[in-house]
């Protein structure tokens, strides 16, 4: 099995292989994504405003949009973050219909 991080945004995929990738540390991960939340002015998705990892990485998936993801360093960096913080080595991140399976 391939450990990769596949993400559909805007109706297009992306594929960022993770193998041999030397893995990022969790609370970098937790930091990166938080400031990526932030930067791309994200909201919660939860009415109670409690924002769990999950969540967090699908949201900023949405937000990030095409343009992001057609930067193969910015995904690389998001999909090394998003397996680290869900402690997963693959996931499938779809923010089109905010979902993630592992």
């Amino acid at each position: 099995m391939r450990n990769e991080v596949n993400v559909t945004v805007g109706g297009q995929s992306f594929s960022f292989a993770m193998d041999g990738k030397e893995p990022m540390a969790n609370d970098l991960a937790r930091k990166w994504l938080d400031d990526q939340f932030v930067a791309l002015e994200c909201e919660p998705l939860r009415a109670s405003g409690k924002v769990l990892l999950a969540d967090k990485v699908v949201v900023v998936a949405r937000e990030a949009g095409v343009v992001r993801f057609a930067d193969a360093q910015w995904g690389a960096q998001f999909a090394a973050a998003a397996t680290a913080v869900l402690g997963k080595k693959s996931l499938q991140v779809d923010a089109d219909s905010l979902t993630v399976t592992y």
